[in-house]
């Protein structure tokens, strides 16, 4: 049993499945995942598509949806006794669903594995302690994690991060990004402005409009500056395009594309990106971006309480811990605080590759391609 109800989870457990198959497993695999994972072969419980909220009130607002996924997980794991419950991200229903099962199958009834753990060495640090007492590993994706769980006698295999897997060497050639652009139409004295809205359709109600706003006012002033829009393989390009119909009062010349995540990155010059995993890759990929998000006030409040004394919430800046690209949040994230700084790596050549070449230290952080290959094989061993 898998629960991925994120996008980049449920694109990770897909690689997952995928490994497994490759390697001859014929495996019966139930839980929450994508649409993707339905068409693999997952029999699905819960739709990542709908789960993918944060914040608060966004949860609250779907509760009675997420309880009834839970209840429905619940029954199929006690039905057919899985050999295993493997958790990717999503932290409170899975910590939860991990001590449910415990309880109701025994400590020995069945082995709980985390793969993409909570960012626990960042915030709620007190979440170790659930982790602890109801899985039986944590797959670490960070060098530096280990240090943490090492402090909490937690049991973990350090895997890297399977992002790594990604990043062809081919989308970090200058030449070859030059071409990729010919065919959109992009000439060489142009620069694009990529818009990553996110991956939820609560992130986009929140954050598009400002990206937008900053587009719009950025396009007006630089005539080099081409806008391109990357849609999330959670999202349809009709959704995001009917968002900009309804945001925009003019037609302000923009391009829609959804493909492969990375070499849509590939295409950009200057990111301004709605904060998540996409980030990272935005980050693999050395593009100069500036992280923002915006979340419902009583979400943003709590947050703020949750994070206290954390210096970054963009994942860039704290693998790296600094400030490698500006990151905003709530009311700093409007579209008057976020134009200068994409202003500053559109005007001062120096800067932005002074921040490429500290965003090309990333992938160092990052451990050794293969992830996904050592967390299958790890599970492997428990079928």
């Amino acid at each position: 049993m898998i629960v991925a109800a994120e996008a980049s989870s449920a694109y990770y457990a897909l690689k997952l499945m995928k490994y497994w198959k490759e390697q001859g497993l014929d495996l019966d695999i139930s839980g929450v995942g994508s649409q993707a994972m339905e068409d693999f072969g997952m029999r699905r419980f819960g739709k990542s598509e709908d789960m993918a909220v944060v914040g608060v009130a966004e949860v609250i607002a779907h509760y009675s949806e997420l309880k009834a996924v839970f209840h429905k997980l619940v029954e199929e794991a006690i039905r057919i006794k899985p050999k295993f419950l493997l958790l990717m991200d999503y932290p409170d229903f899975n910590l939860k669903l991990a001590k449910t099962l415990k309880q109701k199958l025994g400590p020995h009834g069945i082995k709980v594995f985390y793969y993409i753990s909570p960012q626990v060495w960042a915030w709620r640090k007190g979440r170790i302690f659930d982790i602890k007492k109801h899985c039986d590993k944590v797959f670490l994706l960070f060098p530096f994690e280990k240090k943490f769980y090492d402090q909490h006698n937690v049991p973990y295999e350090f895997v890297g991060h399977p992002l790594l897997e990604d990043l062809d060497p081919k989308l970090l050639d200058l030449k070859q990004q030059e071409l990729a652009r010919q065919k959109y139409g992009v000439g060489p004295n142009e620069r694009i402005l990529a818009l990553m809205p996110g991956s939820r359709k609560s992130e986009i109600q929140l954050n598009f409009g400002v990206q937008l706003e900053v587009a719009r006012a950025l396009a007006k002033k630089y005539d080099f500056l081409r806008i391109m829009i990357f849609v999330a393989p959670t999202l349809s390009k009709e959704y995001i395009s009917d968002f900009v119909v309804e945001k925009l009062d003019y037609k302000m010349p923009y391009m829609l594309i959804q493909d492969d995540p990375n070499k849509m990155i590939s295409l950009a010059h200057y990111v301004l990106a709605t904060s998540g995993t996409a980030t990272l890759m935005v980050g693999l990929l050395q593009k100069p971006m500036v992280i923002m998000y915006r979340l419902k006030w009583i979400s943003g409040v709590i947050g703020r309480i949750l994070v206290r004394g954390i210096k970054y919430f963009g994942l860039v800046n704290l693998i790296m811990n600094e400030e490698v690209v500006p990151e905003r949040l709530q009311s700093a994230a409007d579209s008057d605080k976020l134009i200068p700084l994409l202003e500053k790596f559109i005007e001062d050549e120096a800067y932005a590759q002074a921040t490429i070449k500290k965003l090309a230290q990333l992938q160092y952080q990052l451990g050794d391609v293969g992830a996904t290959a050592r967390v299958g094989e790890a599970l492997a061993k428990h079928l």
